[in-house]
């Protein structure tokens, strides 16, 4: 991991229920705690601590999931991002790159590795939540799963990324070209 690069965490997002589920003209689930604190546990193959998709093995490797702001914004008109219910709400961070790659972030209490895995694809709820159309131009937007490889406490605030690969916060908000992680042997 030879790049290393500054960005900002904005929001993080922990609920340990689904609170969109069933048909979308119904409305979300009543009563599903969500919390926005101002930092998380990640626990190695888990994920976030408390959070839904916590130890559940059909989601080992998106455990933890990434949004752009600069693509929400893109992509929305004004919506409040909590809605996209992403756990990682950072600026100033390219993710598309990081698919297939292993990455740390550090936010002051050491390192948290991840491998970056499948793009958090955006559902038909974000019509119904974040405006007509959101589904639509979330697509190739809606953010980045990862598996957390190692513990640590990721917080709110600056942030530092290193990798191997090249990112630019210029292309944050820009489209994927890519539908699924890049096949890399692993």
């Amino acid at each position: 991991m030879d790049r290393e690069y500054r960005f900002e965490v904005v929001t993080l997002l922990v609920s340990p229920g689904h609170a969109y589920f069933g048909r979308a003209k119904d409305g979300p689930a009543d009563n599903v705690p969500t919390t926005l604190p101002d930092h998380v546990d990640i626990v190695a193959d888990k994920g976030i601590r408390g959070d839904r998709f916590f130890g559940v093995r059909a989601h080992t490797e998106a455990a933890v999931t990434f949004l752009a702001l600069e693509a929400w914004e893109a992509a929305t008109d004004g919506a409040d991002p909590v809605v996209a219910r992403r756990n990682v709400a950072v600026r100033g961070l390219e993710l598309d790159p990081l698919r297939g790659e292993e990455f740390e972030i550090d936010t002051g209490d050491g390192p948290i590795r991840f491998r970056g895995g499948r793009p958090a694809h955006p559902c038909s709820w974000m019509d119904t939540m974040a405006g007509e159309g959101a589904r639509k131009a979330l697509i190739g937007r809606g953010g980045l799963r990862a598996q957390p490889l190692s513990d640590g406490v990721l917080r709110l605030g600056s942030a530092i990324i290193r990798c191997s690969v090249d990112l630019d916060p210029a292309r944050a908000a820009d489209q994927i070209r890519r539908a699924q992680p890049i096949a890399d042997g692993r």
